[in-house]
């Protein structure tokens, strides 16, 4: 694939257009090649832009990028839900497929929980390759694409960043880069709770009532970074509608990118800007205005967060 080929599906994707199911199929196999070569704890510099669940939400990711700055100028981390719930989930995860091919080092995905055959079944990005191109070889290549992206980050081995959160078969980095991740997610164990877990304002470990992870407490960050060497964990997969959270004397906090998720909850959302120093700056967005008249999405209310 051509560089030039690449900038023209950079541009078509861009204007929120689709590329041809052959051109889906050429980036998602030089994607793979790029994504094999990285880690289950990728570590990326800084600095770096953090951007937590995007759910198909296009013109907000159009948004971000005003805000924070086009790739290749900042260096973007994406904590992952790039799909599933808004109506562009093709686009969205295309675009930053091809960012990620044209850029290897100047954006990081990593997987998130709807980064998974059977969640996006329920929640519409299956449903929307089928409607926008007429069979489901997009819906395979994408979803095999899945299997390869990272499962954690490490930012200057200062800052851990992961999509949900901790397990408590996790003690260590180790333990995550021992992980088989080139599989569909599991319901249970290590690779599970990375992508489903939560935490909350208990002490230890409780189930979680997402039916998959853990809730975890202060007490278990606490732990995990002191072992670990950590200052911060920084995750996403909460709908948090200041747009980000920080808890447990900072040594957590909870980014969300999906402004008016689902195009009906009213939250504004963040991305977190750190510079070489690993000084942090939140920077807070409202709904892109292409957004406006849109139909709001219904959530399927046992899984809302």
């Amino acid at each position: 694939m051509s560089q030039s080929d690449l900038d023209r599906q950079i541009a078509q994707l861009r204007n929120c257009e689709n590329i041809t199911e052959g051109e889906v199929k050429a980036l998602c196999t030089k994607a793979r090649e790029i994504l094999v070569e990285e880690s289950n704890v990728q570590r990326v510099d800084a600095p770096v832009t953090i951007c937590g669940d995007i759910h198909g939400q296009f013109f907000d990711l159009m948004e971000l990028f005003k805000v924070g700055g086009d790739c290749p100028d900042t260096n973007y981390l994406f904590l992952g839900d790039f799909v599933d719930r808004g109506f562009n989930s093709v686009e969205t995860f295309l675009l930053l497929l091809a960012l990620k091919v044209r850029y290897p080092d100047r954006i990081t995905l990593i997987r998130g929980n709807h980064e998974s055959r059977q969640i996006t079944q329920v929640y519409g990005f299956y449903d929307e390759c089928l409607r926008k191109y007429g069979s489901l070889n997009v819906w395979r290549y994408c979803t095999d694409i899945f299997d390869y992206l990272s499962l954690a980050a490490v930012i200057e081995e200062k800052i851990f960043c992961v999509h949900g959160g901790l397990s408590p078969s996790i003690k260590t980095m180790d333990d995550i880069r021992a992980i088989d991740r080139k599989q569909e997610v599991p319901h249970d164990g290590a690779m599970c709770d990375l992508m489903w877990s939560d935490p909350d304002e208990i002490e230890g470990w409780n189930l979680s009532p997402r039916g998959a992870g853990y809730l975890f407490g202060g007490d278990v960050v606490d732990d995990f970074n002191r072992k670990n060497n950590i200052e911060l964990i920084c995750r996403a997969h909460q709908l948090v509608m200041e747009g980000y959270r920080v808890m447990f004397n900072e040594q957590l906090v909870t980014v969300w990118s999906a402004p008016n998720y689902c195009y009906r909850c009213g939250n504004v959302a963040s991305i977190l800007e750190l510079d070489e120093n690993l000084t942090k700056q939140y920077k807070i967005f409202e709904a892109a205005q292409e957004n406006k008249g849109l139909p709001a999405k219904k959530p399927i209310p046992d899984y809302f967060l």
